[in-house]
């Protein structure tokens, strides 16, 4: 039995310690797989494959201490999975209404610069304020 499943076993057990232990033994890992995933994802600025791993980790050994993993690859096709759940909740949230998900980004080279500037637009915003 490997080091990382003999973690998981106590993870399964209920110790709260042997979480702490897993992550430096697999963080290398779960690494490459979020950048794996990431990479085939259309390109997001704040998501960024260390985010990924922490949340997928969270998810996996956070909130439920008696999950049964049978053994390593059990447990990484889990990472596998929440990673492709969390980039599928991102998105989405990326779409939704509150979050910008109808407007378009419009490239700033390609907004025509003003040729002067007027002060009466300043003047009416110091009215305004």
């Amino acid at each position: 039995m490997t080091e990382v499943s003999t973690i998981l076993t106590a993870i399964e057990s209920g110790d709260q310690a042997a979480a702490s232990k897993l992550l430096p033994l697999v963080y290398d890992e779960l690494r490459k797989l979020a950048a794996y995933r990431l990479a085939n994802e259309k390109r997001q600025e704040s998501l960024q494959p260390t985010l990924l791993v922490h949340d997928a980790y969270l998810r996996l050994v956070g909130n439920d201490p008696g999950r049964q993993w049978n053994g390593r690859s059990h447990f990484f096709g889990a990472a596998a999975e929440a990673m492709r759940r969390l980039l599928v909740e991102y998105a989405r949230r990326k779409q939704s209404e509150k979050h910008g998900g109808k407007m378009q980004r419009v490239e700033l080279s390609l907004v025509p610069p003003r040729d002067e500037h007027d002060p009466t637009d300043i003047l009416t915003l110091h009215d305004v304020l």
